[in-house]
C-alpha cells in the first residue's frame, strides 16, 4: 500500500506526518486489498483542514475530512471518521451475508 502524504499551503510537522501514517496503516489493516491512501493538509486561513481518501478494491472509495484550527485535531477527526465508515461498511457486510441462506 502506498500512502501519499500532501500538503497545501501548509507546515506539517514530521511526528504530525508519522502520526498520520500510522492512523492510516492501522484502519488499512482493517480494509481488504487498499491499494494507496491519500492525506492531504490544507491551511486556509484560520482553517486547517485534513482530508483522507483511502482507495481499496472491494470497497471503492472512502473519504473523510474534518476542519480545526490546528492540524492534530483535524487530523485526530479525520481519522475517527473513516474508523467509522469501515466499521460500518464492515456491519453492513457482515448483515447481508448472513441475510444470504442457501436453500432459501
Amino acid at each position: 500500500m502506498e500512502i501519499i502524504l500532501h500538503a497545501h499551503h501548509a507546515e506539517v510537522t514530521d511526528s504530525l506526518r508519522a502520526q498520520a501514517q500510522a492512523a492510516v496503516e492501522r484502519i488499512a489493516s482493517r480494509v481488504k486489498r487498499v491499494v494507496n491512501a491519500i492525506v492531504r493538509f490544507v491551511e486556509d486561513g484560520p482553517t486547517r483542514r485534513v482530508e483522507i481518501v483511502l482507495r481499496a478494491g472491494s470497497h471503492g472509495e472512502l473519504f473523510a475530512q474534518a476542519d480545526a484550527r490546528a492540524f492534530a485535531p483535524a487530523l485526530s477527526a479525520a481519522v475517527q471518521r473513516l474508523e467509522t465508515q469501515v466499521a460500518r461498511t464492515r456491519r453492513s457486510r457482515r448483515a447481508s451475508r448472513t441475510d444470504i441462506r442457501p436453500g432459501d
